[in-house]
């Protein structure tokens, strides 16, 4: 007798309102919603315990580039129209703004949330930008002040780094040499490790590079490796910030090492609205005057850079401390051709354990990301997929769970909290509807796929 073989995974739901490709999704407020943004500039924000749309208005006059949320009342979004913005959007301001999809064309001009920042930046990357907040020991999402990477407004190899709320640019990074041929940056992260700030940076030519901020503010490499050989189209750091992985237009996925900042640096300063901006890196000699002087306004964007060969790989010029001789490591952890070309959004799982990315073969395929092995891969859209996300299943989303040695009152509040587990299972069947709507959309595993017909599909795996 024959085995039967398994049909192949379904999604749970499938979201339709966009009348054009979905281009960035974020989960918010403990996974209850679901902000998801076109090629229009318009943005959704769905209610995903009834799988309805709670707002919806346009944010940019152009293609959103990125989507993130900054607490449970603000979101912050990147156009192609040279601005960033920063919105204010409570539970409550949802009830005014307009439910009218983008998919009905015949709708009134819809009503914005309130604007609480606009940065005006460069979009011409097709960058999306980055977050963190300006304190190692604070949680973003609680903080009241957060700091933006971007690409540089004229030099686009470079890096700004904006704080909010004060809209103040703190620095501009620009790493290696002017007469390195690195192409555009492509992707950008900022995240603390160990009191220091890192920046990880992808670009065009697929030169992955770490770098942090040293005490007297100036940018040093760590290490840099030309993995790709095709534009860097996303990267994504582990919880534990001991690695990242970067996808690109090739069909390489690499992982990276993020290696320990010198331990005998002083700590890094806080960002504040005082910090040297002109203590960036040796190389920013010539920024003030490349800003004076006329730009290419037929500079290439990412249709060439994929078009053309891969620029050759330089070494890049360190700046180290008098006397003493930087390292800079350059090579990955591991390297691995998945022969599928073009995956791009990169995504890992809050918990560590896979990472997921978007095709433009309009798969959505997961890795495990401790052996890189491919684990799922799910089909639903005919045309491809540029978005992804993964909903929040571990509270410890800036880095990785702690163990704690194990007491005897450790073990008498492990079996209370079994009893206390026992008594809510039993209690789940006296919740009403709503709640029960809450509590699976809290609990469950989602990630979703934002593709090019406008459809965003959600899935509960692993």
């Amino acid at each position: 007798m024959s085995q039967q073989k398994a049909a192949p995974a379904q999604p749970k739901s499938i979201l339709r309102g966009h009348l054009t490709q979905v281009h960035a999704t974020t989960f918010l407020r403990q996974n209850q919603r679901l902000a998801s943004g076109d090629a229009d500039g318009f943005v959704i924000l769905w209610d995903l315990t009834i799988m309805r749309p709670r707002a919806v208005w346009r944010a940019h006059n152009g293609a959103i580039l990125g989507i993130s949320g900054w607490g449970d009342d603000k979101i912050i979004t990147e156009g192609r129209d040279n601005r960033l913005v920063v919105w204010k959007i409570t539970v409550a301001d949802e009830e005014k703004l307009s439910v009218d999809l983008p998919l009905d064309e015949s709708s009134p001009e819809r009503p914005q949330p309130w604007i609480l920042h606009i940065l005006e930046i460069n979009t011409m990357n097709f960058c999306s930008f980055a977050q963190c907040s300006p304190r190692f020991d604070t949680d973003p999402a609680v903080s009241d002040e957060l700091l933006v990477a971007v690409p540089n407004t004229l030099a686009t190899e470079a890096i700004d780094i904006f704080h909010l709320p004060s809209q103040t640019r703190q620095s501009t990074v620009h790493l290696g040499s002017k007469s390195e041929q690195k192409g555009m940056v492509m992707a950008v992260s900022l995240l603390w490790r160990r009191e220091s700030l890192f920046l990880l940076a992808g670009y065009e030519n697929g030169l992955a590079v770490v770098a942090w901020r040293r005490h007297d503010g100036a940018w040093e490499t760590l290490y840099k490796n030309q993995a790709h050989s095709q534009p860097i189209l996303s990267l994504d750091f582990a919880p534990s910030r001991e690695y990242f992985f970067t996808s690109g237009a090739d069909a390489i996925i690499a992982k990276h090492p993020i290696p320990d900042a010198d331990p005998t640096a002083p700590p890094v300063p806080i960002f504040n609205k005082e910090t040297d901006k002109s203590k960036t890196t040796d190389t920013n000699e010539g920024l003030e005057e490349e800003r004076r002087q006329p730009t290419n306004a037929n500079i290439s964007l990412l249709a060439a850079g994929l078009a053309s060969a891969s620029s050759p790989h330089t070494e890049v010029p360190q700046r180290s401390p008098p006397g003493k001789v930087a390292e800079v490591e350059a090579s990955p952890l591991k390297r691995m051709d998945t022969r599928h070309s073009g995956q791009q959004d990169l995504q890992i799982r809050s918990d560590g354990r896979i990472f997921a990315t978007a095709g433009w073969d309009s798969k959505v395929r997961v890795y495990s990301v401790k052996t890189m092995a491919e684990l799922a891969v799910l089909k639903w859209h005919d045309v491809g997929c540029y978005a992804t996300a993964f909903a929040v299943i571990d509270e410890d989303k800036g880095g990785a769970a702690r163990a704690k040695p194990t007491t005897p009152d450790d073990s008498n509040d492990a079996r209370g909290k079994e009893t206390a587990a026992v008594t809510t299972i039993a209690k789940l069947g006296q919740l009403s509807v709503k709640d029960r709507r809450i509590k699976m959309a809290k609990d469950a595993h989602w990630l979703v796929a934002g593709s090019k017909d406008g459809k965003i599909s959600l899935w509960d795996i692993y």
